[in-house]
């Protein structure tokens, strides 16, 4: 690896996302590691000649210290908020590794994003984790920068789409006491010109920074802020002492976009106060700094497709592990459920038609599934089932997609998540909804007969009694779906279909 290369943990994330293009702007030569490579190979600058993108997982030590090595600096701009469970362990574990990984390599310098918040006994378990990292990271024997950050105003980031869907979907917000809580938001543009003037000034080594915009207000004042930079009229909010930051979670959840396990534990961080004390990094990495408004008025005008990253990007890395023995090779979780004889069960229904035209005509109808073009057939009911995800959790049918004429590995789409993406030849789709077992929506096309065979494969593995009755309560609806998916598709290509839809005995690669 070329002397002087920059590392980045966290590059398929919102703030990592938008740091790597930068760097290789800059004209740094950037090692990249993710679990799914090909999420970031996607990415409209993942073939740079300066860029690196290895294999790697903040849980597995080995893999940093081989991609570290070589680097002189690395970004730590990773968080396990999106994979629920006990983030705050796994990120105490990875923090650890990284710190011990960076010495074992060679690292000279740790850059890491935290959270502001004081640590004290009222600090929320989010904010609390995330001041833990930095603590660990600190204390490693590679020098770390660690700063401290509250709300990101960005268009995609998770705190300012939270904001956008309050204000422009609710005239009337009767919300607890936190809405009068102080905070310093801070403008995504500037993280990243922090981010990267703490780099170039070695004087930062070894500090612990505050980074904050201009303002300090409180959410209410945020709320009526963003109204007038969006032009519509401010909601009318109403604060009320009894409800509690889990029933607020959970009505925020419903009407944003936001999955519910990043919208949890930052709305129960809301209660603490997040105002910069320590101002030292204004002198040390100098900038123009975006006020609320400014910084709003900016993302709101990031109306560009594709965006340039958002909050969904991150998604699940791969197939659950009980589903495949490679969880490095997430497309491959279909084809890799338990033996028979293991006691398994693996639930198929699977269809096929042959349209008069050439594959290149129905991928171009394929490439544009769910958002706006909806799902080909029964788009009432999938926005019911995205109703009842919300309700239980999920990420609902909100999410839509980044581009409405591109999909590429990673993207999100509705409650869907691309882990292949092959022109005129596959997308293969896993499902992110809360359902009991795991799902998988797998588009294969292939040239036949002088027109196009279109597979539309299911793949369901239950988990328990409720998973087995899932499966059989959804099987009649699956019967009349699918077959129009085909048929409508083919539609939408401007083909005839010359044979089926038919169900499939057996699966082509069984």
């Amino acid at each position: 690896m070329e002397q002087g290369a920059v590392f980045v943990a966290g590059a398929t994330g919102y703030v990592g996302g938008r740091l790597v293009p930068l760097l290789l702007t800059r004209g740094y030569t950037v090692v990249a590691v993710a679990r799914s490579p090909g999420k970031l190979s996607a990415r409209p600058w993942g073939g740079h000649p300066a860029l690196r993108i290895l294999p790697g997982d903040v849980a597995d030590k080995a893999s940093l210290e081989a991609a570290m090595q070589g680097c002189q600096a690395a970004f730590y701009l990773v968080h396990s908020m999106g994979a629920g469970g006990d983030f705050a362990k796994a990120d105490r574990l990875a923090a650890s590794n990284m710190a011990q990984a960076a010495q074992a390599a060679g690292v000279g310098r740790i850059l890491y994003l935290s959270g502001l918040g004081d640590d004290a006994p009222g600090l929320s378990e989010h904010l609390r984790s995330r001041s833990e990292v930095g603590r660990i990271l600190s204390e490693g024997p590679v020098p770390a920068t660690v700063l401290r950050a509250a709300v990101i105003l960005g268009s995609g980031s998770a705190s300012f789409e939270i904001i956008r869907a309050l204000v422009e979907r609710l005239p009337i917000m009767i919300t607890p006491s936190w809405v009068r809580t102080r905070c310093q938001p801070i403008a995504i543009t500037n993280v990243l010109g922090y981010l990267l003037g703490c780099l170039e000034n070695p004087a930062t080594a070894g500090l612990t920074l505050d980074i904050g915009g201009p303002d300090i207000i409180t959410y209410d004042e945020l709320f009526h802020i963003y109204a007038r930079a969006a032009g519509i009229r401010a909601p009318l909010i109403l604060p009320v002492p009894f409800l509690s930051p889990r029933l607020s979670a959970f009505w925020v959840n419903c009407v944003s976009p936001v999955p519910a396990h990043l919208v949890r534990p930052l709305i129960e961080g809301l209660k603490n106060e997040v105002v910069c004390h320590d101002r030292r990094i204004l002198d040390l990495v100098p900038q123009k700094l975006l006020g609320c408004e400014e910084a709003i008025a900016s993302a709101l005008s990031e109306m560009t497709w594709p965006a340039a990253t958002c909050c969904h990007d991150a998604g699940v890395p791969c197939a659950p592990a009980r589903l495949s023995e490679a969880a490095s090779c997430p497309a491959e979780w279909t084809r890799a459920g338990d033996a028979p004889f293991a006691g398994g069960t693996m639930f198929r229904a699977d269809y096929a038609a042959i349209l008069a035209t050439t594959p290149a005509h129905v991928w171009d109808a394929v490439r544009r599934i769910g958002g706006l073009t909806g799902w080909y057939a029964g788009d009432r009911l999938w926005r019911l089932r995205g109703f009842v995800d919300k309700l239980l959790g999920g990420p609902g049918h909100g999410r839509g997609r980044r581009d409405p004429e591109h999909l590429v590995e990673g993207d999100s789409v509705d409650f869907w998540r691309v882990l292949v993406a092959e022109p005129e030849q596959r997308l293969l789709l896993l499902a992110e909804m809360k359902i009991p077992g795991a799902a998988a929506l797998d588009l294969r096309l292939a040239p036949k007969d002088g027109g196009t065979e279109l597979l539309l494969l299911t793949t369901f593995q239950p988990r328990g009694l409720l998973g087995l009755a899932y499966w059989w309560l959804m099987w009649p609806a699956h019967g009349l779906l699918f077959p129009a998916m085909l048929k409508n598709i083919a539609q939408a290509a401007g083909a005839r279909v010359t044979e089926g839809p038919r169900q499939l005995a057996q699966r082509p690669d069984a």
